[in-house]
């Protein structure tokens, strides 16, 4: 299912996303692990590491787990605007707001890298002197907003049958570029009910559109863990293209 092992407390994981839209080298990868030593906080599933209306004073990175940002009308209905999976950095830009406009919750059990303002300074400087990263970061920045733009069109006008389609392949993808997917298979953590949040649907219609796909024999989703029969056949079903992910290198 991986093609690396991926410490929890290190950078590797979030270098290894960053290689995947600009070479970063190994030099700066140092210099973000040493920033990320010792900052490294852990969190269970279901607790918010970050809620609307904090203060926007820290840059988290993910190390491990899954989480996801989300947003809540007042009468507690929840959506997912975003999942956060290993390698994410949450906003690396965050400093130039006051305030945060979404919360973000752990879906699994978590290990992130919190970076604190006085870390940010360090932060840039870093990102100053090396061109490559530099890139790296505006450019997952990007890809950032691009998913988010795949994800409005979903809600907007894809169907049941290829929004769910589109959410597994797009998880396959990026899991793939910091090595824990063979483009086949990954772990899959997450409830129906966090789908149903993800995807606009109810939890009733997500388990009837798995139990489709499964039918169509386009995945297997058992143990907490997808496989994809037929990548092709999938991305197929769910109009799905990689390209708004804009990868250099897809792992």
């Amino acid at each position: 299912m991986t093609s690396g092992r991926i410490s929890e407390h290190t950078a590797d994981v979030v270098v290894r996303r960053l290689r995947a839209f600009r070479a970063v080298s190994a030099e700066a990868a140092a210099k973000l692990d040493d920033l990320v030593r010792g900052r490294v906080l852990v969190a269970p599933a279901g607790r918010d590491l970050a809620c609307e209306g904090e203060p926007a004073n820290s840059i988290r990175m993910m190390l491990s787990g899954w989480a996801a940002r989300y947003k809540t009308l007042v009468d507690g209905r929840r959506q997912i605007i975003n999942l956060v999976l290993p390698g994410d950095t949450c906003d690396a830009q965050i400093y130039l707001v006051k305030r945060l406009d979404h919360s973000i919750v752990a879906l699994t059990s978590v290990s992130y890298a919190e970076l604190d303002r006085e870390r940010f300074e360090r932060f840039e400087r870093l990102i100053a002197i090396d061109g490559g990263l530099s890139e790296a970061f505006r450019c997952e920045t990007l890809s950032n907003a691009a998913i988010q733009r795949e994800w409005t069109l979903n809600l907007g006008r894809r169907d049941a049958f290829e929004r769910v389609a589109h959410l597994l392949c797009e998880v396959v993808a990026r899991l793939r570029v910091v090595g824990l997917s063979d483009g086949r298979s990954c772990a899959f953590p997450i409830t129906q009910m966090d789908m149903a949040d993800a995807t606009g649907l109810s939890v009733v219609h997500v388990n009837r559109t798995l139990q489709e796909l499964r039918s169509a024999g386009l995945i297997v989703l058992r143990d907490r863990t997808l496989t994809v029969r037929d990548p092709e056949a999938l991305m197929d079903a769910a109009l799905f293209n990689p390209d708004y992910l804009h990868y250099v290198s897809p792992g």
